[in-house]
């Protein structure tokens, strides 16, 4: 079923307004990526007040400091958002450096380690300026569980949550975002190279596919129900003694 995006762009405006108000806070604090989900929910938030930060939170990758800087600041330049830029490559060498007595770190937690770093700075940011965080989370990513437990998942609310990677194009074409983020393929910037189908091992349009209609071909179904058994903790609240 096809949105009406001017109405989304109302109610969502409202729902940030809502959360601000209730919070008593005086602005908001978002981590822009240079992605899809990034510009829109920092367009809306900007839309609903005027005092919303972009930080870019480049970590290691070349892709960081290039395509993705370059695509975040063109976001923020058209919709009048203000940026700031902290570099977390040194930060995320140093915490490498202290982990050594643990052993092997995996590669799969090492790549985890920036979403945790970035969310570190983005709470700093934003306590230390009486504002809330922006979570950019999109609803095909969440059921598959592909983001990082306390990392790019945590925030204090998220505007876009229930939109399918589909939707969230779609309105940013309402919007008229820069074309780039519109066409790029989907990457965290985690490692050289990774983009974020190769790593799930399915596409976006299967994975909507599969959350529109239920359908789909076997072998992407079948993906797709196991990566969402699987990282249904994350999900979740911490299971805590009398709860379980």
């Amino acid at each position: 079923m096809q949105r009406d995006y001017a109405k989304e762009t109302r109610e969502r405006v409202a729902f940030i307004q809502s959360q601000l108000a209730q919070a008593g806070a005086a602005g908001i604090v978002f981590g822009n990526s240079g992605g899809k989900d990034s510009a829109l929910v920092g367009i809306l938030c900007k839309m609903a007040c005027e005092n919303t930060v972009g930080v870019l939170l480049p970590c290691q990758s070349s892709r960081n400091f290039g395509e993705d800087m370059q695509d975040g600041r063109a976001v923020a330049a058209q919709f009048g958002i203000e940026t700031l830029t902290v570099d977390l490559t040194a930060v995320k060498a140093s915490m490498l450096t202290a982990l050594a007595p643990a052993g092997e770190i995996t590669a799969a937690s090492t790549g985890n380690i920036a979403p945790r770093l970035r969310m570190t700075a983005l709470y700093a940011i934003a306590q230390s300026r009486n504002c809330l965080v922006a979570g950019t989370g999109n609803r095909s990513e969440r059921y598959m569980g592909y983001f990082t437990k306390w990392g790019d998942g945590a925030c204090d609310f998220n505007p876009i949550a229930d939109l399918t990677v589909t939707e969230v194009y779609a309105f940013l074409a309402y919007l008229h975002a820069p074309e780039n983020i519109r066409t790029k393929a989907p990457s965290a910037g985690l490692f050289e190279g990774q983009t974020d189908e190769k790593e799930m091992g399915v596409t976006y349009a299967a994975i909507d596919q599969f959350l529109f209609e239920g359908t789909g071909e076997t072998a992407a179904v079948e993906k797709i129900t196991r990566a969402h058994a699987r990282t249904e903790h994350k999900r979740r609240l911490p299971v805590t003694y009398g709860d379980a």
